[in-house]
């Protein structure tokens, strides 16, 4: 699949790291280093402008090396990018260690997933069928 980007940034475009990898990582484009303090949130610039086809989103999610290292998340995970948002991608990162963590230009901040999806035309009904499993949720197995 080919998608549009505009690239503003100084940094190279996103890449799959493996063969296998289903998301691109995303790089901090900033002009000065960000000091994220705990519980603490900032919108970080990618400097990324893309133009996705119609049926399509781009799931922005966390890299799982911040997030064990240093406590660092995509704080509304899977952040959504829409088919038809053309402004810049920019990621909303969370603190959530006890300590300071210091964003730095090109640092690769969270990962991207491009994903199909569909729109569902609501049925507006009085019942739904029943289940097995009901309205058990939220733990209700015991696992």
């Amino acid at each position: 699949m080919k998608i549009k980007i505009i690239n503003k940034s100084n940094h190279p475009l996103p890449q799959y790291a493996t063969k296998y990898s289903a998301g691109v990582d995303l790089r901090a484009n900033i002009d000065e280093d960000i000091i994220l303090k705990p519980l603490q949130r900032v919108l970080v610039s990618t400097g990324l402008f893309i133009e996705l086809p119609e049926g399509y989103e781009a799931q922005v999610r966390p890299r799982s090396g911040l997030a064990i290292k240093h406590g660092i998340t995509v704080l509304n995970t899977p952040g959504t990018i829409d088919a038809d948002y053309r402004g810049e991608i920019r990621v909303i990162l969370v603190n959530l260690s006890d300590t300071d963590f210091v964003i730095k230009n090109g640092e690769r901040i969270c990962q991207m997933v491009i994903a199909a999806h569909e729109q569902a035309e609501w049925v507006e009904v009085e019942s739904i069928s029943d289940t097995e499993r009901g309205a058990g949720g939220f733990g209700h197995t015991g696992k």
